[in-house]
């Protein structure tokens, strides 16, 4: 690629990214910043001054935090065991492993709510085994939100860890362990000296979208109904936005929390390349465990799906339930609220706004994600590391923040993408679009980096055009990578909640993961209906995730990378 071509796509997608990402994240941080008089730091303060204010970032930090430790204590060992050892069902149960993704957490909450309420199946299970007093059962979550809000975020999100971790592992060089074991390391050694200290980038950045994640996640606290917490005050707020800067200065405060972390990932861990390579010249010797040890090993990855997979179960379960309610099981099922839901309006008109709001955001993101990575890979302008870093940003800003820039300034500067109708449906194809460019990017840019440059020189040669060159020799190699990319980018556009919960206002406009938070509030069986949506959405995203894992590999973990 000739550098002035390069450098034509960069300035396109650098400003078409500044407008819709940048320019709303600034829009945010001015009004937070800027009083009468110019800057100020009154409104920040104020933030601070506000007990309320004050508990709500301390507990989203604390969720934050506690749900990082917990997916890490869950993620490692799984990680590990699944570098070094073949067991009984590997290939499918470290395929199993990444089931939680195919549920929103929110969604999951719905069900979890049935298993652990005080009428829950738990209770009843008890209640039967004589371990509980049916007159006084305990109420799990009742003093536990918060550990219920935990135990949502890390059964989600510890498969993005997982594939960190392991793609961390399979860069590493095997002879840096080789060299520790010939000197007489033992193996907890060798890990504590060696292998962890080499794995810590990977680590560092899948545990940092792990915080940015829990730390602004919205969808499970509101069904959790664990207000006390900042982005449900963040969503309070939005009602009341004309003339009010403090719920600006709250976004401000989680986003430079979000970029310091951000920050950390990239300065502290993100350039450790010692003892790691793209394409190791040896690959671990993976040790078979057969008999009891292999079937123990298999066992333990059963049971981390079996628990990662209860809110599954919980959906499903109330989706079919005809009455649930002070039972282990529901006691009579019926297939009437799939029947219900797709015939209900709210459903059907989601449904339509979605795949819209999402199909436009993956042509978005294919367009943009190809163009720029063929600049950081092919091209050999200044800068391009620095446009490789940007393009991650989104991965850095929560989707929440991005969602309330967009929100606070549909009634000024964009109000042109919404117009007289208030149809959302540009703003949010942007936000979906910004929010899962990185996706894009980074499964091209692997595909890139994996294919030899020697045929499209090769083509040139011969007297092929740019464009011929590109269509009918670059694209098809790296055609499975930017499939990988775009299915994942669309599948989660589809289930996207912040974005969702916040940009579409009215029943019309409707995505899938608002019209099933709307149906959560419906009397009568609202939430079986909701449940049922669940269902399908779990489908859905399930066989996109497991069609893009089946094409990037377990190279998958870097699409989550900054």
């Amino acid at each position: 690629m000739s550098n002035r071509k390069a450098t034509i796509i960069t300035v396109i997608v650098t400003l078409f990214f500044g407008v819709f990402f940048l320019y709303p994240v600034i829009d945010i941080l001015k009004v937070a910043f800027t009083g009468d008089e110019g800057f100020t730091w009154d409104y920040v303060l104020t933030v601070f001054a506000n007990p309320n204010y004050l508990q709500g970032l301390w507990n989203a930090f604390l969720l934050g935090v506690t749900s990082t430790v917990v997916t890490f204590l869950i993620a490692l060992p799984l990680a590990l065991a699944a570098y070094r050892w073949v067991f009984p069902g590997k290939k499918w149960l470290t395929i199993l492993i990444l089931a939680p993704l195919v549920l929103p957490p929110f969604i999951g909450a719905v069900g979890v709510k049935h298993i652990l309420g005080v009428e829950g199946a738990l209770n009843a299970f008890l209640i039967d085994l004589g371990m509980m007093n049916s007159a006084a059962p305990t109420d799990w979550l009742g003093k536990s939100k918060f550990w219920g809000v935990v135990m949502m975020n890390a059964l989600h999100l510890y498969p993005i860890l997982f594939m960190n971790v392991l793609a961390a592992l399979n860069k590493l060089d095997p002879a840096m362990e080789q060299a520790a074991q010939n000197l007489g390391a033992s193996p907890w050694k060798r890990f504590r000296k060696i292998t962890l200290p080499l794995c810590m980038p990977g680590i560092f950045a899948g545990g940092a979208v792990v915080f940015i994640w829990s730390f602004t996640e919205l969808g499970v606290p509101l069904v959790f109904d664990y207000t006390r917490v900042a982005p449900v005050q963040i969503y309070d707020g939005i009602k009341d936005l004309t003339g009010n800067p403090t719920p600006y200065a709250l976004v401000s405060v989680m986003l430079v929390i979000s970029l310091v972390v951000f920050a950390m990932s990239k300065l502290l861990l993100g350039k450790n390349n010692l003892g790691t390579s793209p394409r190791p010249q040896a690959r671990y010797a993976q040790k078979t465990l057969t008999g009891f040890q292999g079937w123990l090993l298999s066992s333990i990855f059963v049971m981390v799906f079996v628990i990662a997979a209860v809110p599954h179960f919980g959906v499903i379960f109330l989706s079919v339930a005809g009455d649930w309610y002070g039972t282990i099981f529901p006691e009579s099922m019926t297939l009437s609220h799939y029947g219900e839901g797709l015939g209900h309006p709210v459903v059907v008109g989601s449904i339509k706004n979605s795949l819209v709001y999402s199909l436009g955001a993956t042509f978005l993101n294919v367009i943009m994600g190809v163009a720029i990575a063929w600049v950081i890979v092919r091209s050999k302008i200044w800068g391009r590391n620095l446009i490789d870093a940007l393009m991650m940003l989104p991965l850095a800003v929560p989707g929440l923040v991005l969602a309330f820039g967009y929100r606070a300034l549909s009634d000024g500067s964009f109000g042109w993408l919404v117009g007289a109708s208030g149809d959302p449906v540009f703003l949010l194809i942007l936000a979906y679009a910004m929010r899962r460019l990185p996706f894009v990017v980074r499964a091209a840019v692997a595909g890139l980096q994996q294919s030899d440059p020697v045929l499209e020189e090769a083509a040139m040669t011969m007297g092929a055009s740019p464009k011929r060159t590109f269509t009918r020799i670059g694209l098809p190699l790296i055609g499975s990578s930017v499939a990988a990319g775009a299915i994942l980018a669309f599948a989660f556009a589809m289930l996207e909640v912040s974005d969702s919960l916040i940009l579409a206002q009215q029943t019309e406009h409707f995505p899938i993961t608002k019209a099933i938070y709307a149906l959560l509030g419906m009397l009568g069986n609202g939430h079986e209906v909701a449940a049922a949506l669940g269902v399908w959405a779990m489908a859905f995203l399930g066989v996109a995730i497991a069609g893009a894992y089946i094409l990037i590999g377990r190279k998958g973990g870097g699409m989550f990378r900054f």
